[in-house]
């Protein structure tokens, strides 16, 4: 079972790809109430909606420059639930590895999304692209790469 804590992130990019629907490929979805309150700032997407999730409240026992708040929400929360953490930032991939927290970003929920069937191999290459070329998510070529490449690795 795969329980995994999104920051604004993958919501954010997921929706601007219109592929949030990806996200109820986890088993549990939960969300920080910082998360979706940063989210109301531009509001909220309308997709998130159709997926199921569950609002959570963090407890934060620690703050770290390098976080904003729903980033260390979201870390909290992963951290308590032991839980993967959804998150595109570099600074939060960082902060989770450094207290053993499973990461992965949009491309990962690609990459589950694919492994559990939901996508097709070139549609999950297609939407790892449009990730670089159609989102506010800086990504690399090589990380877009490392993507697909993914696709054709045995699963667990």
């Amino acid at each position: 079972m795969i329980v995994a804590v999104a920051d604004t992130g993958p919501l954010i990019h997921l929706d601007e790809i219109d592929a949030l629907d990806l996200l109820s490929v986890v088993d549990k979805l939960l969300i920080p109430q910082t998360v979706y309150d940063e989210l109301k700032i531009d509001t909220v997407p309308a997709a998130l909606s159709t997926i199921g999730y569950e609002l959570v409240e963090a407890e934060v026992t620690e703050r770290t420059d390098d976080l904003d708040p729903g980033e260390t929400a979201a870390l909290a929360v992963a951290s308590k639930h032991s839980a993967v953490l959804l998150t595109d930032d570099l600074a939060a991939r960082d902060a989770a590895e450094d207290v053993n927290v499973e990461v992965h970003g949009s491309i990962g929920v690609i990459v589950l999304a694919y492994t559990r069937g939901e996508l097709t191999k070139s549609k999950a290459a297609e939407l790892m692209r449009a990730l670089q070329t159609e989102t506010s998510l800086f990504i690399t070529d090589a990380v877009v790469e490392r993507g697909i490449a993914l696709l054709d690795e045995p699963f667990e």
